[in-house]
Parts: C-alpha cells; sequence; structure tokens
C-alpha cells in the first residue's frame, strides 16, 4: 500500500512478531544509544534510564553505548557512568593497548562510520556493511574473541547530533538497523524551516512565519525588523530553526523585545525562524500533541494536551518547574480528534518519517482553528513523557511500544536491503 494510505487508528494495529535477523534460537541483540553533545544530552539520558528499566531483558540482550558531552563514545561500565552521572571515568578513560586517547570525530580515530568495541572507550571504523562494531586499536582479536555485534540500534537521542541525521548517516554507513527515522527524514524534522516547507506542500496549515540567516541579522538589523513587522503581528515567537526542547526560544510581544528575542536564538544557529503567535495578544493558543507509530503506513494515537505553567511551554517548563499539565486525551470533540489524528499523520509522512514522531499543534481556543506547529522525531522518551504516556492512553503500553519500535527499525532496514546500488 502506497504510503498515502495511512491510517490514523482509533488503537494500534495487532501485535506482529518480532523479525529476527539471525535464524538462530537467541535474544535480539538491542543497542542502547544515548547521551550526546546536544544540549538535550540530560533529556536524553532520563529517555535511556526509562527505555533500559523498561525492555524485556527476557527478549533482548541490551548493549548500553553512551555519548558524553565531550562527544566520546563510552561502552560497558563507563556507559553506566554516564548514566548514573558520573563523566570524569567516561570523560577520561584509561590508555588501552598503547593507543590513543581518541574522541569521536577526530580525523585519524575515524574513517566514515564509525563504532565501539567491548569495553573499548574509543572509536573505531567498522567492516563495511557488516553490522558488527569492531576494535580500532590493539592486536589482533584471536579467533575466539568476538566483536560485538548488534541487531537493531536504539538512538535514544535528543536534539542536534542525534536527532537530526547525523546519527542515522552513521548507521547507515555501517549498515545496522535503527529505530526511528532516516536521514532524510531526522534532517527535516530538526530543520523548523525546511519541515515547514514540507507541510506546506503537503498541504497542511501552518503559522505564518519568517525565516532569515543570524548573518542577515547582524548586517542589517533593522531591514530585518522591517521584515518580521511586514509580515507579521506581534507577540511572535522566536527560534533557532535547529535545536529541540524550547532551547532558545523566546516570545517577544513587542519591537523592544524582538531584538534580545533574536540575539537568544542567533546564539544556537545560523538560521532563525519567526512565528506569529496564535491567539494575538488576547488569548493564549492550545497545545496539543499527538503521537505517530509506523512506517509506510503510520497509526496515530489519542490527542492530549500540554497545559504550560508559564506562557508557552519553554524549556524551563518542560523539565524544571513545576506546574505545567498534561490532559490526556485532550478535551476536543470526535470530529476534532479524527482532523488530529489524520493531520499529525500527514506530517508524519510528509517529512518521510518512520518508527516514531510526535507532533505538535496549536488551536486557537476561540476560533477553534488548528495548525500543524512541528514534528519531533525522537521525542522524550520516559515513560512519563507526553509520547509514550499517549500511547498508553491508547491501548499500548511502554514495553510494548518499545517491542513495536525495536520491531519497526528492523522491518525498516530489511526493506532497504531489497535496495540495489548498482547494476
Amino acid at each position: 500500500m502506497p504510503r498515502s494510505g495511512a491510517r490514523a487508528a482509533d488503537e494500534p494495529g495487532p501485535e506482529r512478531p518480532l523479525v529476527q535477523s539471525h535464524p538462530m534460537a537467541r535474544k535480539l541483540r538491542v543497542g542502547i544509544l544515548f547521551g550526546g553533545r546536544s544540549g538535550e544530552h540530560e533529556v536524553s539520558l532520563l529517555s535511556a534510564n526509562s527505555v533500559l528499566n523498561a525492555i524485556d531483558k527476557k527478549k533482548y540482550e541490551v548493549v548500553p553505548i553512551g555519548i558524553t558531552k565531550a562527544g566520546r563514545w563510552v561502552t560497558a561500565g563507563d556507559a553506566e557512568h554516564l548514566l548514573r552521572g558520573s563523566q570524569k571515568e567516561a570523560l577520561n578513560p584509561p590508555h588501552q593497548q598503547g593507543g590513543p586517547d581518541l574522541r569521536a570525530g577526530d580525523p585519524e580515530a575515524t574513517s566514515g562510520a564509525t563504532v565501539l568495541s567491548t569495553g573499548a572507550d574509543f572509536v573505531m571504523p567498522p567492516v563495511p556493511g557488516s553490522g558488527e562494531l569492531a576494535q580500532f586499536s590493539g592486536p589482533r582479536r584471536r579467533a575466539g574473541d568476538r566483536a560485538i555485534d548488534v541487531d537493531v540500534i536504539f538512538p535514544v537521542l535528543h536534539g542536534t547530533f542525534g536527532e537530526d541525521g547525523t546519527i542515522q548517516g552513521l548507521l547507515e554507513l555501517a549498515d545496522i538497523a535503527y529505530v526511528g527515522a532516516g536521514v532524510l527524514g531526522s534532517a527535516a524534522g530538526m530543520d523548523k524551516d525546511v519541515m515547514k516547507r514540507l507541510f506546506r506542500a503537503a498541504g497542511l496549515p501552518i503559522v505564518p512565519h519568517v525565516v532569515f540567516l543570524r548573518g542577515d541579522w547582524e548586517r542589517d538589523p533593522k531591514r530585518v525588523r522591517k521584515l518580521v513587522e511586514k509580515e507579521l503581528r506581534y507577540p511572535v515567537f522566536v527560534k533557532p530553526a535547529n535545536l529541540g526542547s524550547s532551547v532558545g526560544i523566546t516570545k517577544a510581544h513587542d519591537r523592544k523585545e524582538l531584538g534580545p528575542a533574536i540575539d537568544e536564538a542567533a546564539k544556537y544557529d545560523r538560521k532563525i525562524v519567526v512565528e506569529e503567535g496564535v491567539g494575538g495578544k488576547e488569548r493564549k493558543a492550545r497545545e496539543l500533541e499527538c503521537s505517530v507509530l509506523g512506517n509506510d503506513e503510520p497509526e496515530a494515537s489519542l490527542p492530549g494536551e500540554i497545559v504550560p505553567a508559564k506562557e508557552f511551554y519553554d524549556y524551563d517548563a518542560k523539565y524544571i518547574d513545576e506546574g505545567s499539565g498534561l490532559v490526556i486525551p485532550a478535551k476536543l470533540s470526535g470530529k476534532q480528534t479524527k482532523r488530529v489524528k489524520e493531520m499529525a499523520t500527514a506530517a508524519f509522512l510528509a517529512v518521510d518519517c518512520a518508527g516514531l514522531a510526535r507532533v505538535d499543534f496549536l488551536m486557537d481556543p476561540k476560533s477553534e482553528r488548528l495548525w500543524v506547529n512541528e514534528i519531533n522525531t525522537m521525542p522524550g522518551f520516559t515513560a512519563i513523557s507526553m509520547s509514550p504516556k499517549l500511547w498508553t492512553a491508547s491501548g499500548l503500553s511502554y514495553p510494548r511500544l518499545i517491542d513495536r519500535l525495536i520491531q519497526l527499525g528492523l522491518e525498516r532496514h530489511a526493506e532497504k536491503k531489497r535496495n540495489r546500488y548498482s547494476k
């Protein structure tokens, strides 16, 4: 069935058996990849802890793989130290076999895709297309030694260097199955400018907005202010185009607040998006969210609503301040619920997403007009995060959701293996 035939089901589809990538009767080996260099590092640790606690250890052999804030890849005990918040050992691992103290991204350490060996705290190139994690330095392995191999990676990474297509490209080069969107879907879902272009092309309603570069603002701030005020009405939301968890986002109520808001966003990205606030000065928009699950035929969960303790659902409201509320399911009519679910799956398909996503909406409380705000291709994934809670309310428990995502990752990898890359 073509992707345009996707459905927005009231209940998740029937369970299908997990695809086994090896014929031998053994546990499926799942690499949980977490941490990373983004500003959402700590959020990733929380998500990874939840997945590691909930995943069925009888069904899966779990391999924790951490990335420190400095960009170092660590496994085994060091990965557990990272999860517990002790980064000293992970950041400064001992030299092994006289090898160099390497960091992810060092030119001398990597050649294209890079992966990790058991017990090694630095990165190394894989055997191309093997799906195995091979050691970079040290003596050649004996016949009885075995490189750590995984059937699928669950990249519980949020934001830059994890949710933006970079990790996905690495895993594609290494020919390793993974959970979630591919390179294109991840990159498009991270870039709010490109995302909105794709939504518009798919006929989805988006709020009025303008996009400009940091260099434009630095060269001619008067021209940028004039552009914003010509196209939009205050209040406006000023955002870095490529970032998550509402980092760098400011609500500007007037011209006086616009400049500092742009300066704040410009700290985080070269491209800046300014959106007109839904509801104007008098009303605060309703913030609705809907989770999507699947590959070519995605399904949507029941919608939920965020009731932020602050003026909008910024980083502090999400992770620090108390008082923000989650209403699940959202108080919507049957027609509105259906519309949200249809738009969520359409947004998922518009950016060529896969596996999972959370689609965020804005609704004018007076006119009840609905806009697609953005898509998150790897939303917060703790057991109490909005996306898993929406699926729990829709009849799919957190452990079963993890199972389904692993299955979807393996299915997508198997489908891609059907492609030919030469005659």
